[in-house]
C-alpha cells in the first residue's frame, strides 16, 4: 500500500469508529450490525464492577472483575443480543479519542481507542449513572470493500458510579 492509501483507509476507520458511537448511543442496532464481521470476536472481561465500596487499590468502592468466559464472545449476532439485553433501556453517551490505528495490510488493521462513556439506568434501577474511562483494543479487516470491526476489547480503567 501506498502512504496515501493507508492515510485513506485510517480515515475509514476513524469513520467506522464514529457510526459505532452514534449507532449505540441511538440504538440504530440496523446500522451497528453493518459495522462488524460476521466472526466477530468481543471481549469485556477486564471492566471495572461496582462493589461495597471496598476492593481496588485504585479507586474506592470498585472490584476488578475476574476474567468471566461469559463476557467474552464470537458472532455479531451475539454481540447484539448482548447490546439488546444492557442497552436497550439505557441512555447512554460514547465517545473515542486519540485513536491509534496501524496498517497491517490492504484487508487489515488495528487500532487502539481512548474511550469514555456516560450511562444511565432507567428509574428504579439499582444503579443510576456510570462515568467510565478506559480504551478499546480492536482488528478491522475490510470486507466486500469496507472496513468492518472483526475484534473489540474494552478495558475500563475506572469508573464512577452513583447508585
Amino acid at each position: 500500500m501506498t502512504d496515501v492509501e493507508k492515510l485513506i483507509a485510517i480515515e475509514e476507520i476513524k469513520r467506522l469508529k464514529g457510526r459505532y458511537f452514534r449507532a449505540m448511543d441511538t440504538k440504530d442496532w440496523d446500522l451497528f450490525r453493518t459495522l462488524f464481521t460476521e466472526d466477530l470476536e468481543l471481549d469485556t472481561s477486564y471492566a471495572f464492577t461496582p462493589a461495597d465500596h471496598k476492593g481496588d487499590p485504585i479507586e474506592p468502592g470498585l472490584t476488578r472483575r475476574e476474567p468471566d468466559a461469559s463476557f467474552r464472545i464470537r458472532g455479531v449476532d451475539a454481540f447484539l443480543e448482548m447490546q439488546h439485553q444492557y442497552l436497550d433501556n439505557m441512555s447512554t453517551v460514547h465517545h473515542g479519542h486519540t485513536p491509534e490505528i496501524e496498517i497491517v495490510d490492504a484487508e487489515n488493521a488495528t487500532g487502539i481507542w481512548a474511550m469514555e462513556d456516560k450511562l444511565r439506568w432507567p428509574e428504579g434501577s439499582p444503579m443510576r449513572h456510570m462515568h467510565g474511562y478506559g480504551h478499546y483494543t480492536e482488528r478491522y479487516r475490510k470486507v466486500d470493500g469496507a472496513w468492518r470491526i472483526a475484534a473489540l476489547k474494552l478495558t475500563r480503567i475506572r469508573i464512577d458510579v452513583e447508585a
